[in-house]
């Protein structure tokens, strides 16, 4: 990589995605193929199943849970505690993290060991573990290379896909002492071993949470590798964080959410694992938590559902299917976007949770051409929501005063005939490079396209032409 790494923030995503394009070429082949890979996968496994009546019973189910959530929510709740759950609402990140803090003193937790959740980066548990004086360890294979890299996902469900084979190679020689031609399966293998101590002595194992069945209190975890089931099983205590918006009405209904599910992010028929946590351990049972704390969090979440249109992104059942096809996705991979959640499902859900001012530009990270709607399980009309807060942008005043007098001079020229024929008339002959350079408004736009050859005679030439 050469030049100075761009800041990792939603606001600087026209700066580091361009960082991304220039400087790291080979994130772009990594993350290419994988995602080609994962959605042809999807596509093989949404062939085999009627996906169109299954996307669509999927959708309802979740419209109707978030149409009555407070309804479900209550009765999660009233279930949780029933099976000896304890049960924490979190308005806020600082929420969390006090609930988090509670656990950590009472119990003198020392080591966590996490499974990949995405809330969790969302709330920034590790860097609040750390400041508490406690050891997260990521256990998730991706999540685990990009905890010894010190960066952040760059993908919903393959966090690491950014990184080629050889960038774990060399990581893993460095840090376990493997061989710099070791086979994938031999560097699962050292982590697996470096792992095994941490699970036997976490005091704390953290999860998040794929689904929550109010009618049971049953919280649904999803996986392939089996480190969520230690990550839940092994400590001592075992603390869930959940989005509101994870709550379905029926225990019944996660069995075609979780099939859904795993078909959408990886074309798998189902998980190779799938942990359904209703409590602590009980007298007759010989493994589990002691103790389990279910802490279900907002977050911005019901800012987000307060929105007539934006509301439909909380269905999300984070796959990563949209990720996977998007090509502008495709071209930077996750970083750039600047926050927790990246590719179409980021750029509609980052307005909602931080606010429309924090995630400019995301919203138009996006060249709508609708392929993330073909392959979203639960049907999300993401192109859709990213004109309504492309709208709410303008709307609101928060688009450049470039932008803002471009479109005021071009509606001005709109309304005189005259004036327009004139204007088009002169800009086919208006060298669009150097004008690009030199007006604020086109000067983002020339950087990374070529203008088209203009016509040498307009159109309403022509057209008078063809009626005479």
């Amino acid at each position: 990589m050469t030049g100075s790494s761009p800041e990792y923030r939603p606001g600087a995503y026209r700066e580091a995605a361009a960082h991304s394009l220039r400087e790291t070429p080979m994130v772009r082949d990594s993350v290419g193929s994988a995602t080609r890979t994962f959605d042809s996968l999807r596509a093989h496994a949404y062939a085999d199943v009627e996906s169109d009546r299954w996307r669509d019973w999927a959708r309802d189910v979740k419209g109707h849970a978030l149409t009555h959530l407070d309804q479900y929510l209550e009765q999660a709740e009233r279930s949780l505690v029933r099976n000896g759950v304890h049960v924490h609402w979190a308005a806020t990140a600082e929420d969390v993290h006090r609930v988090i803090a509670k656990v950590v003193e009472t119990h003198g937790v020392r080591t966590v060991v996490k499974s990949k959740s995405m809330l969790s980066e969302e709330l920034d548990v590790n860097a609040h573990l750390e400041s508490l004086g406690v050891r997260p360890v990521e256990t998730d294979l991706g999540e685990y290379i990009i905890q010894l890299l010190d960066e952040p996902p760059s993908h919903i469900v393959g966090p690491a896909i950014h990184r080629s084979l050889d960038d774990c190679r060399v990581l893993f020689h460095e840090r376990l002492g493997t061989p710099l031609d070791s086979e994938p399966d031999e560097l699962a293998a050292a982590a697996r071993a470096a792992l095994r101590e941490d699970f036997l002595s976490a005091d704390l194992g953290i999860s998040g949470g794929n689904f929550l069945a109010a009618d049971t209190g049953t919280v649904a975890l999803i996986e392939n590798e089996g480190n969520i089931r230690l990550t839940t099983s092994v400590p001592r205590v075992h603390v869930a964080l959940v989005g509101i918006e994870k709550v379905v009405p029926r225990f019944e209904d996660l069995a075609g959410l979780l099939q859904l599910t795993a078909r959408a992010a990886t074309g798998q028929p189902i998980g190779l694992f799938v942990s359904l946590i209703q409590g602590p351990r009980t007298g007759d049972e010989v493994d589990g938590p002691e103790e389990v704390h279910v802490v279900l969090v907002d977050n911005g979440r019901t800012t987000l559902f307060e929105d007539d249109v934006a509301w439909e992104a909380l269905r999300c059942v984070r796959c990563g299917a949209c990720l996977n096809i998007c090509p502008v996705y495709r071209q930077t991979g996750g970083h750039a976007y600047g926050w927790t959640y990246s590719g179409p499902i980021g750029a509609i859900i980052s307005p909602g949770l931080l606010g429309l001012d924090r995630a400019l530009p995301l919203p138009h990270a996006s060249s709508l051409c609708g392929a993330c709607t073909d392959v979203c399980p639960v049907r999300i009309p993401i192109p859709e929501l990213l004109i309504h807060w492309r709208e709410r942008t303008v709307d609101e005043g928060r688009n450049s005063t470039a932008e803002r007098l471009g479109m005021k001079a071009y509606a001005g020229l709109a309304e005189r005939p005259g004036a327009f024929s004139a204007a088009a008339s002169a800009l086919r002959w208006t060298p669009w490079r150097a004008a690009g350079r030199a007006l604020p408004v086109l000067s983002g736009w020339v950087q990374e396209r070529d203008a088209p050859s203009p016509s040498p005679r307009s159109f309403r030439d022509l057209w008078r032409e063809g009626i005479e």
